[in-house]
């Protein structure tokens, strides 16, 4: 079975940098045509994911869709089979981490705002790329969930929710359409070098990073590609006895 993508079509969201971007570049590497899509306001990031595809000889171009709005995903789509004719594999990559506060002091909107983008957000891309995937006779979808969706993690609890969901869901559409050729399956990554992880302040101090890095047993965190290899391989020919699965990326997290 091959592993090449040559001549089919990759929407990546959340791809303005990070996992994302690792998985537009290593789509594109595959022989896919990548739209990088995040939101607006990251148009500069999504357009250096372009400029980093391109300049490696693939093709992709930017457009920006919050994937929590059902008109904006449905823009996507519809922008993608303009330019490129078709929808071939997506990565439902985008996600925010949310704040941190034991469940009973979460706010209401930070509740619906996480749950909006990482769990919604997922469901909405399915729900406008599954109709063009049947037509044309088939797809594959990865949607990038976490290890917290499999195990708990104090103070994240819409965080962790939303990822159950994500695993969840998958489930449920891979057994909606796998008798109709689209696959359906989820990546779980532990801790990974992505500004997300930046921002949350768990890398610039050096206590703190060996103390979530010794939460791995292999002793270190993860890097971005060492999750799009496997999301690459999802969306090709060689997983084609591959649906409903969730594989965690995670340096041994889950198993101690």
């Amino acid at each position: 079975m091959s592993t090449r993508l040559d001549g089919r079509v990759a929407v990546v969201t959340g791809a303005a940098s990070g996992i994302g971007r690792a998985c537009a570049l290593d789509l594109a590497r595959a022989g896919a045509r990548v739209v990088v899509s995040d939101l607006e306001r990251a148009a500069e990031g999504g357009e250096e994911t372009v400029r980093l595809v391109r300049e490696a000889g693939g093709e992709a171009r930017f457009v920006a869709c919050d994937v929590s709005d059902g008109a904006d995903v449905l823009r996507l789509v519809e922008a993608t089979v303009a330019a490129f004719g078709r929808l071939d594999a997506l990565v439902s990559n985008a996600g925010v981490g949310g704040a941190l506060a034991p469940a009973a002091d979460y706010t209401e909107e930070e509740w619906d705002r996480v749950i909006g983008v990482n769990l919604r957000g997922v469901w909405l891309c399915m729900k406008h790329a599954i109709p063009v995937m049947l037509e044309q006779g088939g797809g594959a979808i990865v949607n990038v969930a976490s290890i917290l969706g499999h195990v708990g993690f104090a103070g994240a609890p819409a965080y962790v929710a939303a990822k159950h969901g994500v695993v969840g869901l998958t489930k449920a559409a891979a057994a909606d359409y796998a008798q109709r050729g689209v696959r359906v399956n989820a990546v779980c990554p532990a801790f990974i070098v992505t500004p997300m992880i930046e921002r949350a302040g768990l890398t610039e101090d050096p206590e703190v990073r060996r103390a979530i890095e010794a939460r791995h047993p292999i002793n270190r965190l993860g890097q971005p590609e060492e999750v799009a290899g496997l999301v690459t391989w999802l969306c090709t020919d060689a997983a084609s006895f591959v649906t409903g699965a969730s594989y965690l990326v995670d340096g041994g997290y889950t198993a101690v």
